[in-house]
């Protein structure tokens, strides 16, 4: 609602209050009179402190409720003997984030990054102020605000990681790579351009992090994948590939349904503002392109597989979905709505195309993430200057090959150094009992002992 529409309803609830009560009149006439000063349509600078801090927190606890839907569409494509290992790397991830995120991430990320070249900021603990403390000063939210919702962003580069590297992965060997991914990866890289660093400089475009966040777990994914290797049985030695399906369906779905909604708080959060009638307006049109990137997802996966398989496929279906929303998310405000269902399609068009791929080369990748997060992301980033005239193509390819090299380069590093230090794979019997019972010792699914659905 626009701040004068806001007047115009206090008003008309004044008159009816004088109707009703003169005293209560006479206090609802006083709060209208300082929330907008006289000959004013906007709202004062502690209206614009409360409405932005609320956008922070609001959208920042729809990015954490994506946690649970990594969670539950991992759980519902893995086999049921790995399903408790995915909720626990998961919920491990989202705490690990959170403390490094404190510790150094957001420090590292935002303070004094000009000062040291646009390269990085200053490492060290983020302090915030005391109780009861506030100010409208300070970019006119509250800091520690801020600090919530990027730190929600910084687990979601996390769990891409997680679903990638499933079903043979050590849990200890993932929680190290994970400190060092939330902790140091991340921040350093989105100190480059939300950090006002010299990616920014350069006038690099990425509303919400297409490649900050979604492009730079998938490198971190697909270096993994490279040095983890495959799941045992996922190709044979003549070329083919073999399917192995996941537990529940229904999970996935259900998963990519609060992925789906939690991106509302992703993508409208990223506007930074909802102090101005303006801000209003294009968080609302930002939550409506990215509904519609998404539905095109949807609409391009179910007919080209139709098309190429005779059959719709369900988990591309899921995985469309996921790639209008990654590809859309570099720049939600601009497109039209007809351009904004292309963006989404084209990003279901590039998965439904890359995932087999993938099995082509022997890339082991158990729920699709680096076509959806790695390749969509790229797609997303490069199509800004489409809509976006402040954007150019040479400086998107740069910073998408800057980032590229820096998060996969450290992420082979490490994991490399992971596999040679503690080893980072299960035993071939491990891996074929389940995680959940060789590194959990919970099953999640217990009923099913040791029938077809464990293999």
């Amino acid at each position: 609602m626009k701040p004068l529409s806001i007047l115009s309803t206090v008003t008309a609830l004044t008159a009816l209050a004088a109707f009703a009560d003169p005293a209560l009149a006479q206090d609802a006439a006083a709060t209208t009179a300082e929330a907008a000063p006289a000959g004013s349509g906007t709202l004062s600078a502690e209206a614009q402190y409360i409405f932005n801090t609320f956008l922070f927190l609001s959208m920042g606890f729809l990015v954490m409720w994506m946690a649970a839907g990594f969670a539950m569409l991992e759980a519902g494509l893995v086999r049921s003997k790995n399903v408790s290992m995915q909720l626990l790397k998961n919920i491990a991830l989202y705490a690990i984030a959170g403390i490094m995120y404190w510790v150094v991430g957001y420090a590292l990320m935002y303070t004094d990054v000009a000062a040291n070249g646009g390269w990085f900021g200053t490492p060290g603990p983020y302090s915030w102020p005391a109780a009861g403390a506030g100010s409208t000063a300070d970019g006119g939210y509250s800091v520690p605000s801020d600090w919530f919702f990027q730190m929600v962003f910084c687990a979601t580069t996390a769990s891409i990681v997680s679903g990638t590297l499933a079903e043979r992965i050590k849990l200890w060997p993932f929680l190290i790579f994970t400190v060092l991914l939330t902790g140091i990866i991340y921040p350093l890289a989105g100190s480059w351009k939300w950090g006002a660093g010299w990616l920014q400089d350069m006038g690099f475009q990425d509303f919400a992090g297409s490649t900050l966040v979604h492009s730079v777990g998938g490198w971190a994914a697909l270096a993994g994948a490279l040095i983890l290797g495959a799941r045992s049985g996922k190709y044979g030695t003549n070329g083919e590939v073999n399917a192995l399906p996941g537990s529940s369906m229904p999970l996935a779905t259900l998963g990519t349904f609060i992925l789906w909604l939690g991106w509302f708080g992703f993508n409208g959060g990223s506007q930074l503002a909802l102090g101005t009638a303006s801000d209003a307006a294009d968080v609302s049109r930002i939550f409506a392109n990215t509904n519609l990137a998404a539905a095109g997802g949807v609409v391009v996966a179910i007919i080209l597989t139709q098309i190429l398989y005779g059959k719709v496929d369900i988990t591309m279906a899921l995985n469309g979905a996921l790639a209008g929303l990654v590809s859309i998310t570099a720049e939600p405000l601009t497109p039209s709505p007809l351009m904004a269902i292309i963006i989404g399609g084209v990003g279901a068009v590039i998965v439904v195309f890359a995932v087999p791929l993938l099995d082509k080369l022997k890339i082991d990748d158990v729920v699709g993430a680096i076509p959806v997060h790695l390749l969509a992301g790229i797609w997303g980033t490069i199509a800004v200057p489409i809509t976006n005239g402040d954007a150019s193509f040479a400086v998107q390819a740069i910073g998408i090959v800057a980032y590229g090299v820096f998060a996969f380069v450290v992420s082979l590093v490490a994991w490399v150094i992971l596999k040679m230090v503690i080893g980072i794979r299960v035993s071939a019997e491990e891996e074929y009992a389940g995680l959940d019972k060789a590194e959990i010792g919970v099953e999640a699914y217990p009923e099913f002992g040791t029938g077809s659905q464990r293999v």
